[in-house]
């Protein structure tokens, strides 16, 4: 892994191949492997950068006064693009829907393609059952811990308000394991967490969170929204109206995936991304 400075702390990276670059982003409780099945099949000719946000799944904790509010991971993206000179990027939005922000934020000089897979929009924030069960988990002492584990096991983290919502197909237990360690581990990874939920859950405001969504309206470079029209945890109809609000953009659909479709269907993502890449 790769690392790089930025004003919260450093942000661990994985990067491959060269030419314009593509920043692969991920979600709560998961890191950049989330993107492995696709990563080989995507097209030569473009530099593929996997950034692992301090989002739970983080070996290297922040610094102990990083702003980690919803507002200062999305600067944290910024930052991120910016400590490596990053131009005309394209960014890939998947689960965590905070990135979505960059525009409404005045943050997203370096982008010039985004594509969304399914994540967080408008009002749905803490998204589905799973959010709901973060949300409850968060304000119980030792709450998050305990959830953690019950993601280590199989037939519990299929259920519909853990991961069985999240996944069509059963998650290998050592990817979990993986994704799962440094939170168990690491007391400064729980604190990144901790300080991020409680605060960004404590500051819910519905109607923010949709006039943020909505300024994607002012981002008038290509878009992909790349839905997965079958899961429940991020509305499908929420797929249609990313859409319909960014000036420049085709909508597909990944059928018989969920939420984290690159694991669901990473073939069908992997066409549909290194399309829009080559064609764009």
């Amino acid at each position: 892994m790769l690392n790089v400075e930025v004003t919260a702390g450093v942000v661990e990276y994985d990067e491959i191949g060269s030419g314009p670059p593509v920043v692969l982003l991920h979600g709560l409780l998961m890191d950049h492997t989330v993107w492995d099945r696709v990563l080989p099949l995507l097209p030569e000719g473009f530099r593929y950068l996997r950034p692992v946000l301090p989002l739970g799944s983080h070996r290297r904790p922040m610094r102990p006064d990083a702003d980690l509010t919803l507002r200062g991971q999305v600067t944290l993206v910024a930052d991120f693009l910016d400590a490596l000179d990053l131009k005309d990027v394209t960014l890939v939005h998947s689960d965590w829907g905070g990135s979505l922000f960059l525009t409404a934020y005045g943050l997203d000089r370096r982008i010039a393609r985004q594509v969304i897979l399914p994540c967080e929009a408008f009002d749905n924030f803490p998204p589905g059952l799973p959010g709901k069960m973060l949300k409850v988990a968060v304000r119980v002492p030792g709450g998050l811990r305990f959830a953690a584990l019950q993601l280590r096991v199989g037939l519990l983290r299929r259920l519909p308000f853990l991961y069985g919502g999240m996944v069509r197909h059963p998650l290998p237990n050592a990817l979990m394991h993986r994704w799962t360690e440094p939170f168990l581990r690491d007391p400064g990874v729980r604190r990144d967490v901790n300080a991020y939920c409680l605060s960004s859950f404590h500051a819910f405001n519905a109607a923010d969170l949709i006039h943020a969504t909505e300024q994607l309206r002012r981002f008038t470079g290509p878009s992909l929204v790349l839905w997965s029209p079958d899961n429940k945890v991020m509305p499908p109809g929420h797929g249609r109206r990313l859409a319909e609000l960014l000036p420049n953009a085709d909508y597909a659909e990944i059928p018989g995936a969920y939420v984290l479709s690159m694991l669901d269907a990473p073939e069908a993502v992997a066409r549909h991304l290194g399309a829009f890449l080559t064609e764009t």
